[in-house]
């Protein structure tokens, strides 16, 4: 096995269990425990992910150079709700939902860009909605957590 498969099989075994841990974060009651452990590793989880795609994309340049603008731009989510989360500054739920809730939508996008030929008979790099499908669906619902932790939060600290 060479070093390109190597970091694929670490890329997609860190990217499904990222997309695993990233719902049971994100229904899991909002207090210390489940939400804050798998948080915490559905954040290294998606470092994990990200580096590998950044590899594989400097290995593989022709072919998948996208790997890189999506692997940055998901860990940039991730981080901007992870950090969010730890400093705890004004505002910061609300940047929380939205890192988190980004970077799932970018583990969904890749997903789909890499999965489209054998779901749908092209390639999904060339597809617009392979591409805009997750933010189509996924912005909204980020938007509709906020307004509901909006609702639900007296005088909304954090916020």
């Amino acid at each position: 096995m060479g070093v390109f498969q190597i970091i694929l099989a670490l890329h997609i075994g860190f990217g499904v269990a990222a997309l695993i841990l990233g719902p049971v974060s994100m229904f899991s009651r909002k207090r210390r425990g489940v939400h804050t452990r798998a948080g915490e590793f559905y954040h290294w989880l998606v470092l994990g992910t990200c580096a590998g795609a950044v590899a594989l994309s400097i290995l593989d340049w022709a072919r998948i150079w996208w790997f890189l603008p999506i692997g940055l731009g998901s860990y940039a989510f991730a981080l901007l709700g992870y950090l969010a989360a730890k400093r705890r500054r004004s505002g910061w739920v609300r940047l929380h939902i939205i890192g988190q809730g980004g970077s799932y939508i970018a583990l969904v996008t890749a997903v789909l860009v890499v999965n489209w030929l054998p779901l749908f008979g092209t390639r999904g790099i060339h597809s617009p909605l392979a591409w805009t499908l997750p933010t189509v669906i996924g912005s909204p619902l980020i938007g509709w957590a906020i307004a509901r932790w909006r609702r639900n939060t007296p005088a909304h600290p954090g916020l």
